[in-house]
């Protein structure tokens, strides 16, 4: 295995060092160690937990949420907006865990089976991943991403027992055929997918022959990061990492948390160079002297808050905790976008049978289908499948329009004080709301029960449940984060702002109002038996909107930390995705991405480690 001793790595020279083995950082690590006169060393706060059975089987995850061998497990401040609620973000916390439980928010199974990644494959609709090359990011653009996107993956179309039971389409052309993370559809519950597909459908919604060629803009079956020929979880460890092992340059430090980048000394005018990397192993101080490049990959939390105790920031912040500035950027921690989820849940009418995960209560089928997942069949093969993305004109025409005309009324007030860039973004969003080919608004459906928390009703044994999530796409409300601690074992204050916006909480208003009219809409209408979850007691717009603050979540798909923008509009990084006055820093991870796209983010970080590792090769030909 490429996992290294302390002393293999301490006060040794590296060409390459790669903060972070999640999803991005193991994929730009194993790109750039193909070159065998490099050395790459990847420095990983948590354990390597490879060939772990809480990870690699898709239904028996649970355990790992909360569990600090797995997760960060971080809380928001109080936010104003929500009753002051303190809101929990999980975080994937080893070698290749980035994703691991931010592909979908958490959803814990009533009854003690649980599960917590849905192994979501989602990828943006072209017009967002577009308008990131409109905010000043030349190359960053759907045929950039198409590119890398199929570069990553390997598709395998579904098998004759799945398509004997529903009918699924896809287009070859826009799916990779060689890359090394194995993509295909998971096992379904079939009868809600049909039932739900086909209401969508008669709401006025299109369905999508293959979402992955830059048109999500509808109703269609998901792909999943399966291997279908284990069913396990396809990783960047297990995809990436594993197969190359035997590199002798590449090394992998699990157990080391980064406390900041060294830089050499300030030279008026010039920029600053990374020279080594200070980290924690075993409670003891060491330093790895960097060669050529850092490539910094901790995710949207961690992110911003090394660059500043390296000194990269806002002076005022770092000064507050005692931190010498660097390099003043304001930047590093500000436009945090957020996807936020409401869940809705309906009791399934027993008329139709549904297999549905609520049968995971019963103890003896589920060891019914541990046993059957040996033998690579059953229920524990499973992930999300079915989804719409749609625009909120199709919640409600007059009620849309009204809510986007009015946030265009409070962006022409409000411009003048607005921080560098963030106008630009938002008539970007107002543009988005108005076009009708964009979706703003989505549903995911879990073919079960599922809640956050265990207070508020239970399932009733041997009955069926289906658990719409309604996500906003496109959030206004921007946020920070940022450190309060020189401490590294410090979480940073993380502040999303929920609905700092009311646009954000009035869309979701919309969102659930459109859910309710599923029910005057067939085959929902005969297939549904009851709402369950708000219930007849909400009913006013007022009561909607009281359910959503006390009840919304995280969907962990958190952008924006260190934004790739034009310096003077908040910019972090370049698009090369080099840290501004610096020489040979770089951020590669979600945190880059300065908008937020209609999509679920594991997809797109896959994307943003082939291309970091390509935008370095090319640099290094110059």
């Amino acid at each position: 295995m490429p996992i290294v001793r302390i002393a293999d790595v301490a006060q040794k020279p590296i060409d390459y060092v790669v903060i972070g083995g999640g999803t991005t950082g193991l994929v730009a690590a194993v790109r750039l160690s193909e070159d065998p006169l490099v050395t790459v060393l990847v420095l990983e706060a948590g354990e390597a937990n490879l060939g772990d059975p809480l990870i690699d089987i898709p239904l028996q995850l649970g355990d790992t949420f909360g569990n600090p061998q797995y997760d960060w497990a971080f809380m928001t401040a109080k936010q104003k907006n929500i009753n002051d609620r303190e809101i929990f973000w999980a975080r994937g916390k080893g070698l290749g865990e980035r994703n691991c439980m931010s592909s979908l928010a958490p959803l814990n199974y009533k009854g003690g089976s649980s599960s917590t990644n849905f192994y979501a494959w989602i990828k943006p609709p072209a017009a967002d991943v577009n308008a990131l090359e409109k905010l000043g990011n030349p190359g960053w653009n759907w045929s950039e991403y198409e590119k890398y996107s199929k570069k990553s993956e390997t598709f395998h179309p579904p098998k004759k027992d799945q398509t004997d039971l529903y009918p699924h389409t896809f287009d070859l052309s826009f799916r990779g055929s060689s890359g090394p993370v194995q993509v295909t559809i998971p096992d379904q519950i079939h009868t809600v997918d049909r039932l739900f597909q086909e209401t969508m459908v008669n709401s006025g919604l299109k369905a999508i022959n293959d979402p992955y060629g830059g048109d999500i803009n509808g109703t269609w079956i998901a792909s999943s990061n399966l291997d279908p020929r284990t069913w396990t979880r396809s990783s960047s460890a297990s995809a990436y990492l594993v197969p190359n092992i035997d590199r002798p340059n590449l090394k992998v430090l699990t157990g080391a948390l980064v406390s900041r980048i060294i830089f050499d000394l300030a030279t008026t005018g010039k920029e600053r160079t990374a020279t080594a990397v200070e980290f924690i192993h075993g409670h003891e101080n060491y330093e790895v002297n960097v060669e050529k490049e850092v490539i910094l990959s901790a995710g949207a939390v961690n992110s911003p808050q090394i660059l500043e105790l390296s000194g990269i920031g806002q002076p005022e912040v770092l000064t507050r905790v005692g931190i010498d500035v660097e390099i003043d950027l304001p930047g590093v921690g500000e436009n945090v976008q957020e996807h936020t989820a409401i869940l809705t849940i309906y009791e399934l009418d027993p008329r139709t049978p549904h297999e549905t995960w609520d049968r995971l209560l019963d103890p003896a089928f589920a060891a019914k289908t541990k046993a059957l997942y040996t033998a690579g069949q059953g229920m524990q093969r499973g992930g999300l499948t079915s989804f719409s993305y749609f625009p909120l004109s199709l919640t409600n025409p007059d009620k849309a329009l009204d809510l986007i005309n009015k946030l265009e009324e409070e962006v022409d007030a409000k411009q003048k004080g607005m921080t560098p860039g963030l106008e630009e973004q938002l008539r970007l969003q107002i543009s988005a709301l108005r076009d009708d080919t964009i979706p703003d608004c989505e549903i995911a459906i879990i073919p079960g029960f599922f809640l956050r928390t265990t207070s508020l009703i239970q399932p009733e044994i041997g009955k069926s449940y289906v658990t719409p999530m309604a996500i906003q796409s496109h959030p206004i409300s921007r946020g920070s984060i940022h450190v309060e601690s020189k401490d590294p074992a410090t979480h940073p204050k993380i502040d999303p702002k929920y609905f700092e916006s009311n646009t954000d909480l009035e869309i979701l208003v919309q969102h659930i109002k459109f859910l309710r009219t599923m029910r005057d809409v067939e085959p929902w209408k005969s297939g549904i038996l009851r709402e369950v979850l708000p219930g007849p007691g909400c009913d006013s717009d007022d009561d909607i909107r009281d359910f959503i603050k006390n009840n919304f979540g995280s969907c962990f798909h958190t952008i924006g930390s260190c934004s790739m923008l034009p310096r003077s509009k908040g910019g972090v990084v370049d698009p090369k995705l080099k840290v501004y006055d610096t020489t040979n820093l770089r951020v590669a991870d979600i945190s880059v991405i300065p908008l937020h796209f209609a999509a679920h983010s594991q997809a797109t970080a896959y994307v943003i480690g082939e291309k970091v590792a390509d935008l370095i090769k090319a640099d290094l030909k110059k």
